[in-house]
């Protein structure tokens, strides 16, 4: 997370990399039954950290983004989903849960980087959110990537990051004079 982490930082955002496998004590996922089980604790892992980024005194507590990768990502819309404090979310080969549509109130205008040999995530997840977020009018952008897999790298790195600046900007800039 350093790479997207310094990316944001040397761009002027405040940016935070939360732990959410510290609250479970997880050091690696082998099986959905573990995922499943702890999705619900990182989840409340990651609404924590969005309450102690909006009490920092350099934080605009109003322009909340989130960005996760895979699971990250899962969890971020999550978040996102019943949390009016996030404002933009980043969604990095990552998908919305299922079982989410039952709990979600809202979601915040999401930028969505897919690849389309994706064999963890399946693409699929992508167009899913993407049609979820057209049935409700919010606003979002989608790239998916030809021949990409799980991760990025090199030029489809590069271009995601342009992509995920861009977004942020445009969602997360202070347009008051």
């Amino acid at each position: 997370m350093a790479e997207p982490a310094g990316l944001l930082a040397a761009q002027g955002y405040a940016t935070y990399v939360p732990h959410y496998f510290d609250r479970t004590g997880t050091t690696e996922i082998n099986d959905k039954a573990t995922m499943a089980r702890h999705f619900p604790m990182w989840g409340k892992a990651l609404w924590d950290a969005v309450t102690h980024v909006e009490r920092q005194p350099h934080v605009d507590r109003n322009r909340i983004g989130l960005l996760g990768f895979s699971l990250g990502a899962y969890l971020a819309l999550s978040v996102a989903s019943v949390d009016p404090r996030v404002q933009a979310v980043i969604d990095f080969y990552g998908g919305f849960p299922r079982e989410m549509k039952f709990f979600m109130r809202r979601l915040c205008p999401t930028l969505i980087l897919h690849g389309d040999a994706d064999p963890t995530v399946p693409v699929v997840e992508a167009y899913q959110l993407q049609e979820m977020l057209e049935k409700r009018g919010i606003p979002y952008e989608i790239q998916i990537y030809s021949g990409v897999g799980h991760g990025f790298a090199g030029d489809t790195w590069r271009d995601a990051g342009r992509r995920t600046l861009a977004f942020l900007q445009k969602y997360l800039t202070n347009t008051e004079a």
